[in-house]
């Protein structure tokens, strides 16, 4: 039986009295596209820092490539992070280096390679995004947004990691360029073999990105399918929250004037 590329198993993380995550389940095989869908605050972003190393959960055990990664620090921590690649919501870019160093960031600083090798690597990634080679000399602030998101995704695969995060990849984007980018990201993890966990509340983007979908709820995983099925869940949660429908059993919290 092969051992899956990431692993949950119940997965709590509280702060204070909110209860953000309640006992999160949940498998990605080698070379998956997983997305997690949900509504805001619904523990998204909590699960993928989790993994990360970047909080700590409360209870439950987080496995890669079946290594337990539950308070792992310092070297240990990094040489599994470098297997990692992120495509962060908002771009995350350092507006004081030119997009090439941006692209090569972790390669220059996490491995120390050679300016001159991970230039060509930067232009090398910025083709694979449908970026050309005069790009890599603008700064970050000369992009416009849709490019922005190009430049974050050639950082993510820069490294040909082995797995790759991408939070919220189509969020301020309009729905021509979404496309692109999920296009760029179906190509991208599968020219890479990579294994790809995503979260999103864009049900087009999770329909086009994913082998599988996951929805979160509550703090747990309250359906899990591949794509194909989800218009067929049976989960009275899941068929309000891929029509986006007020009415269901999902109800969101307003104030009354």
């Amino acid at each position: 039986m092969s051992v899956a590329k990431i692993k949950l198993s119940g997965v709590k993380k509280n702060f204070g009295d909110n209860i953000v995550l309640d006992g999160v389940d949940l498998e990605i095989a080698a070379g998956e596209s997983l997305v997690i869908i949900g509504g805001s605050g619904s523990g998204k972003s909590v699960t993928l820092k989790c993994i990360l190393g970047l909080l700590t959960p409360d209870h439950g055990a987080i496995e890669i490539d079946g290594q337990s990664v539950v308070g792992i620090r310092g070297a240990a921590r990094e040489r599994i992070n470098q297997n990692i690649g992120m495509l962060f919501q908002g771009g995350a870019l350092f507006d004081s280096l030119p997009v090439w160093e941006n692209v090569t960031f972790g390669l220059i600083q996490g491995r120390g390679t050679n300016r001159v090798e991970a230039k060509a690597i930067a232009l090398e990634k910025l083709a694979a995004v449908g970026l050309g080679a005069e790009v890599g000399e603008l700064s970050p602030a000369e992009l416009s947004g849709g490019m922005q998101k190009r430049v974050g995704l050639a950082r993510a695969i820069a490294t040909e990691p082995e797995i790759i995060f991408f939070d919220e990849p189509t969020t301020g984007l309009d729905p021509i360029m979404g496309d692109v980018i999920n296009d760029l990201i179906v190509k991208c993890v599968k020219e890479l073999g990579a294994t790809a966990l995503s979260i999103t509340h864009d049900i087009s983007s999770a329909r086009k990105i994913s082998d599988r979908i996951a929805m979160l709820y509550k703090g747990k995983i309250i359906w899990n399918g591949p794509t194909d099925t989800i218009d067929d869940s049976g989960n009275p949660h899941v068929d309000q929250f891929i029509h986006g429908r007020a009415e269901g059993p999902i109800q969101m919290e307003l104030r009354r004037l």
